[in-house]
């Protein structure tokens, strides 16, 4: 299934596009909440397209060992399965694979179930299969991801081994008809590296493409860098959908839709959210703090979503300080909530002017620096 980006508009280097599934069309500039093991957590699928999802990621590593791939695809496939009606992606699992320390192999990796310590053998066709048994839209490719810093061989080896799994994972592919691959760019903080993965990864004509392996210890300045190199070296084609994985604060998505970048994940809205710290348009706000105790005010007056209009700051204090039940969920009620308006504004901004665009990124970095 080929995915192709339609561009209605681009503003200093960002792109506000269209892309068509088999399934339905997503508006881009995209943030994806992460349902790893099925859910998002603390919400349930019926507050995922109330609060503005338009895709929902689930992990093809936790959903193999966690129903079984072949459970999920008995009961019709993630999205029915989890009860959302919307679009789906499944990342392979690369990343939390190689959190295990595996032993890797041109052949893929070998590691130990954290549910029962069986081991496992993860090759790319094994993640092609099981992505194609969970039936989600759109399935990434397994790759090799190094935590930062690292040597160039180090970065090297696992550029070369992510491409030739590519390939493996072209070739195993059938199910095209319905559901989109995405290859991986890799390479590390080696600029030289992620443009001949980028050259390599794009020579095999994936249906659209991620940039894998940051947010892995460096700096955001490190990130952009990497990011400026690519769309210099133009090394992404245009007219294909761009994923940067694993990036979800709010400074760090702007700068990156500000050099082309299309959809963005990140559990940071709902893991801060169980943590009672909360997305405003004026930073970080930790409800737990006593000063909140006595405040009639919204979270954030700019907000005016569920939880703004309903409750008090001083309420959802409360709630977190006796950790009740409805807490969590309602803090990533609002966050979630918070972050698609944000991408809202960003795509309204690209819609209106540069001027627009820029004004919102000074307000993003005064609230988050």
């Amino acid at each position: 299934m080929k995915l192709t980006s339609n561009i209605s508009y681009e503003r200093l280097g960002a792109r506000r596009t269209s892309v068509a599934t088999s399934r339905g069309v997503f508006q881009t500039p995209l943030f994806m909440p992460v349902g790893t093991r099925g859910a998002v957590r603390t919400i349930a699928a019926q507050d995922y397209a109330r609060l503005g999802a338009e895709i929902v990621l689930g992990n093809a590593y936790h959903l193999m060992l966690r129903p079984g791939a072949d459970v999920v695809a008995g009961l019709g496939g993630l999205a029915k399965f989890s009860g959302w009606e919307g679009l789906t992606l499944t990342d392979s699992g690369g990343f939390q694979v190689f959190s295990l320390s595996p032993k890797v192999t041109d052949n893929g990796v070998e590691f130990r179930s954290t549910y029962d310590g069986d081991m496992i053998d993860f090759t790319p066709e094994r993640a092609v299969e099981t992505q194609e048994l969970l039936g989600a839209d759109i399935q990434m490719v397994l790759d090799v991801c190094c935590a930062l810093p690292a040597s160039e061989a180090v970065l090297h080896e696992a550029m070369i081994r992510t491409y030739e799994w590519a390939k493996r994972a072209r070739t195993a592919h059938t199910r095209t008809s319905d559901q989109a691959l995405f290859g991986i760019v890799q390479g590390g903080d080696s600029e030289l590296l992620r443009v001949e993965s980028a050259t390599r990864t794009t020579s095999l004509d994936f249906d659209g493409y991620a940039i894998g392996g940051l947010s892995v210890g460096e700096s955001r300045d490190e990130m952009i860098r990497i990011l400026d190199v690519l769309v210099e070296n133009e090394s992404l084609p245009a007219d294909q959908p761009r994923y940067l994985m694993g990036i979800g604060d709010p400074i760090g998505i702007i700068e990156s839709v500000m050099r082309g970048i299309d959809m963005f994940d990140c559990v940071l809205p709902t893991r801060l959210a169980r943590h009672g710290i909360l997305l405003t348009w004026n930073g970080k706000m930790h409800i737990k703090r006593e000063e909140y105790s006595r405040s009639d005010e919204p979270i954030d007056p700019e907000c005016g979503c569920e939880v703004c209009q309903r409750y008090s700051r001083g309420y959802i204090r409360h709630l977190v300080a006796q950790r009740e039940a409805s807490a969590p969920y309602l803090c990533t009620l609002h966050n979630l909530s918070w972050m698609f308006r944000y991408i809202d504004a960003i795509r309204a901004a690209i819609e209106t002017s540069d001027k627009a665009l820029l004004e919102l990124r000074e307000k993003i970095i005064a609230a988050y620096a």
